[in-house]
C-alpha cells in the first residue's frame, strides 16, 4: 500500500512517550475535526496480547512478525476486539504495555505493521498518536506534534486511570516503569522515540486534556489555511 494512496488525506502525527496523554488526545482532535483516528499503540499491544495468549516468546521475531502480519483485530464503536473477542481492558494493562514496548524495537515486527498503519490514512484526515507517526510512518503528515509530560505527572495520571477501572496500582512502581519504557523507546536501533525534526513539541505537565486538544486543532487551522 503506497503511502501517498490518499494524498488528499491530510494527516496530523501525534508522538510521545507513554502516558503522555496521545491516545485520549488524538482520539478527541480527531471527533473536533471529524477526521478518523488510529492509536498504533493498540495494534502493538494486541500483538503482545496474542503472543502472550499464544506463549510466543518476546524476542521470537519471526513468529511474532508474523502474528503482526495476520492480526484478526477490528476497531468498533470505540472498542477493540481481536478474534473477535473483545480486549479493551487487557490492552490498558501495564504487563501488556511493557511487552508491547519490548516487541516494539523489533525490526520485522515494525515492518509487518508499517502497511496497516498507513491503511488508516482516508478522506478527510487522519489523526495517528504513536512513537513514529511523525518519523517513519507519516513522514508527511501536514501537522507533526510531540506530546509529553514530566514522568511524576505520566505517573500520577496513569495512576488515576487504573485504580478507576478497578486494577491495583503503585505510584513509585508505575513512576520506575516509565522512566524504563522512555529509555528503552529513546535507545532502541530502530525508529527511536524523537521529536521529527518538524515536530511541534508540546509539554503537557501543567494542561489539562481541554488546553492540549485546543491548541493542537489551533495548530491546525493555521495550517489548514496554507495548504488550502
Amino acid at each position: 500500500m503506497d503511502i501517498n494512496r490518499h494524498p488528499a488525506a491530510p494527516v496530523i502525527a501525534i508522538d510521545g512517550p507513554s502516558a503522555s496523554g496521545k491516545g485520549t488526545v488524538a482520539s478527541r482532535v480527531a471527533a473536533e475535526l471529524g477526521f478518523h483516528s488510529l492509536e498504533s499503540g493498540a495494534l502493538y499491544r494486541l500483538v503482545a496480547l496474542a503472543a502472550q495468549r499464544r506463549k510466543i516468546a518476546e524476542d521470537d521475531e519471526s513468529q511474532l512478525a508474523q502474528i503482526a502480519a495476520t492480526l484478526d483485530v477490528c476497531f468498533q464503536g470505540g472498542d477493540v476486539y481481536l478474534e473477535n473477542q473483545q480486549v479493551g481492558s487487557f490492552l490498558r494493562e501495564e504487563e501488556c504495555g511493557r511487552r508491547a514496548s519490548s516487541i516494539a524495537k523489533l525490526p520485522d515486527v515494525r515492518a509487518a505493521l508499517l502497511e496497516r498503519q498507513r491503511g488508516f490514512r482516508i478522506p478527510p484526515g487522519l489523526v495517528a498518536d504513536g512513537r513514529d507517526m511523525g518519523t517513519v510512518v507519516f513522514p508527511d503528515a501536514v501537522l507533526k506534534v510531540f506530546l509529553t509530560a514530566s514522568v511524576a505527572a505520566r505517573a500520577q495520571r496513569r495512576y488515576k486511570q487504573l485504580k478507576e477501572k478497578g486494577f491495583d496500582a503503585s505510584l513509585a512502581a508505575l513512576s520506575r516503569d516509565l522512566e524504563a519504557r522512555d529509555a528503552q523507546d529513546a535507545n532502541r536501533s530502530v525508529a527511536p522515540l524523537k521529536p521529527a525534526h518538524d515536530a511541534k513539541e508540546l509539554d503537557s505537565t501543567d494542561l489539562s486534556i481541554e488546553e492540549v486538544v485546543a491548541r493542537i486543532v489551533a495548530w491546525w487551522r493555521e495550517r489548514e489555511v496554507t495548504i488550502n
